[in-house]
């Protein structure tokens, strides 16, 4: 088994909060999202991204606003809600947690 498979379910848990923080820096578009994530273990594809940002807007984590485009049609740019943002502060808050208990665990 690979790493990637091994730890695919993790990988899987924490996508929306990556997503998250990664809108949370600006309005983004979903070649940005994916581009940012292609350098990492969390590295995925459109067809993965489009469904959970369509559940992040309909539990009102994100909205997003069409742009024209120079080189093309309207672009759709995500940005996080209200919701969102206190979405990211608790996962952030709860990430924390759980890095400190890692870290304490097996220690004597």
């Amino acid at each position: 088994m690979d790493f990637n498979e091994k730890f695919a379910p993790i990988t899987k848990g924490l996508l929306e909060f990556l997503v998250l923080k990664i809108i949370a820096g600006d309005k983004v578009y979903v070649p940005d999202i994916l581009q940012q994530l292609s350098a990492t273990e969390f590295a995925t594809q459109e067809g993965t991204l489009y469904p959970l940002l369509s559940k992040m807007r309909r539990e009102q984590l994100v909205d997003y606003e069409w742009k024209e485009s120079e080189s093309g049609p309207p672009r759709k740019y995500y940005e996080l809600t209200a919701k969102g943002r206190a979405q990211l502060r608790e996962t952030m808050e709860f990430w924390q947690q759980i890095n400190e208990t890692v870290k304490s665990l097996g220690k004597k």
